[in-house]
């Protein structure tokens, strides 16, 4: 028995390959479906199941794609329903893979219907538990992603206290339990950096699976601090649901390459908006006028989805050349198919034309501290409340990136100081201001983990005290 856990950090999601005798199954595969497929083909093993948890709502999934290239069964739980051909299994089904066997559990709460697959050994006995967004290391899948079900979040709070207590907790300790997803995703709010663990560690350490919680506690708990979900979630749900197209179209439209010129007009375009994947210290001291930050090298998709919304949005890029069908391929991954083409010759190419270029100057925290010991400045921190109500800058104004199209027209035409944790989200707000006619922004390379490291800034921390 092979069970090998397939992560992409960008979504901080996982994936998982299991096989047997010649047989395998893949849970919760991302878009793309060429790793799932090189692997198949080196093992020699036929896919005879694809495993869904859920209508996953942060990512868009790769079951139709690789449904299609291998013949394989799209398997989802009760109350799916979705637009195309699947096995839609009941409660307590069992479904076997080279003569290991899966069993079914309905865990509604994250979504309606949600479900984890339990994987028993040779010997019949409980060995893993695959458990979608029901479960996480840490954490428990957030109430509020459901689609059109009617329901309110203490609703379905209510159904995964229940499923927790009647469905997972009641197994085998040793049991180990493989999440879809691990810090730094938005489909949890406390989610631990291990990436798996054992459901009786679990039952130690994780708030949600407490004994002594009651309902009104565990509804009280989950729901506390927790933010709204990004916008594209929805959308992307809905995709899953209702299907999509094929991503070798995707990247075949995609990986239109553009002169100087036609870039430029379709540039112009009222519903086409420009990004730039390449690094935040490479695209400060130049880029397209008009063009978003949105740097391949962090959580890249994800902040893509958060800012611009819609996945319908038209999107033309700037990238480093070679990254062109990387760049399309991870914007797929959450639904943004619409992709026009990208710069021919990269950002060289328009500087090299003689065409206009845009700035954001860009200072290292030293050189910060050193200004704001001289004169009061706007000072913006872009980081999420929770950030920082942890530490943060005396007298910096928290607007938080996730958020920013609510706030950013409260801003007056002055010079602001903006930074982040690490300089990535700080470079996405300032490419908003900039496009926006702020001329006047000042971005602080390395964040405030660089900020932390030098002297001569009043530190506000979390017991409102000043250092």
């Amino acid at each position: 028995m092979i069970i090998e856990q397939m992560y992409t950090g960008c979504l901080a999601e996982a994936s998982y390959y299991i096989e047997h005798n010649g047989e395998a199954v893949i849970i919760d595969p991302l878009r793309e479906s060429e790793p799932y497929m090189e692997k198949l083909a080196k093992a020699n093993v036929k896919l005879k199941y694809i495993f869904e948890t859920h209508f996953h709502a942060d990512f868009v999934s790769g079951h139709l794609d690789l449904a299609k290239k291998t013949g394989a069964t799209i398997v989802y739980g009760p109350d799916a329903d979705p637009d195309f051909e699947v096995l839609q299994v009941a409660d307590g089904t069992e479904l076997t893979l080279g003569g290991l066997t899966f069993k079914v559990l309905h865990t509604p709460g994250h979504t309606l219907e949600c479900v984890c697959y339990l994987l028993h050994d040779l010997d019949q006995k409980p060995h893993a538990l695959f458990t979608g967004d029901t479960l996480f290391i840490g954490d428990v899948g957030r109430p509020d992603l459901a689609i059109d079900n009617g329901l309110s979040k203490e609703d379905l709070a209510k159904m995964l206290y229940k499923s927790l207590r009647e469905k997972i907790m009641v197994l085998p300790d040793d049991v180990i339990i493989y999440p879809a997803h691990g810090a730094g995703s938005s489909c949890g709010k406390n989610m631990s950096k291990e990436r798996f663990d054992t459901l009786g560690n679990q039952k130690k350490k994780n708030y949600a699976l407490r004994t002594d919680m009651s309902e009104t506690d565990f509804i009280k708990e989950v729901l506390d601090g927790m933010p709204p979900p990004p916008e594209y979630f929805a959308l992307n749900a809905m995709l899953n649901k209702s299907g999509y197209d094929a991503l070798d179209k995707i990247i075949k439209k995609g990986m239109t390459a553009l002169s100087v010129e036609d870039f430029e007009s379709i540039g112009q375009e009222e519903d086409v908006v420009m990004i730039d994947t390449r690094h935040q210290q490479i695209f400060k001291d130049g880029f397209v006028p008009g063009s978003l930050f949105f740097g391949l090298k962090g959580s890249f998709a994800p902040w893509v989805g958060s800012v611009l919304k819609d996945v319908k949005t038209k999107i033309i890029f700037i990238a480093d050349p070679g990254s062109e069908k990387e760049v399309i391929t991870r914007l797929s991954r959450v639904g943004f198919d619409h992709v026009l083409g990208f710069l021919e010759g990269g950002f060289d190419k328009w500087k090299n034309s003689g065409k206009p270029i845009d700035k954001i100057r860009s200072i290292s925290a030293l050189a910060f501290a050193n200004e704001l010991s001289q004169a009061k400045l706007n000072v913006l921190d872009v980081r999420k409340p929770g950030e920082y109500q942890v530490s943060h800058i005396h007298n910096a104004v928290n607007m938080p990136l996730d958020y920013i199209d609510d706030q950013i027209n409260s801003l007056k035409n002055r010079e602001y100081y903006i930074h982040c944790a690490g300089g990535y989200r700080s470079m996405i707000y300032a490419s908003m201001m900039k496009k926006l006619g702020y001329d006047q922004i000042v971005e602080i390379a390395g964040g405030y983990g660089a900020i932390k490291k030098e002297e001569g800034f009043k530190i506000v921390d979390a017991s409102c005290t000043i250092s």
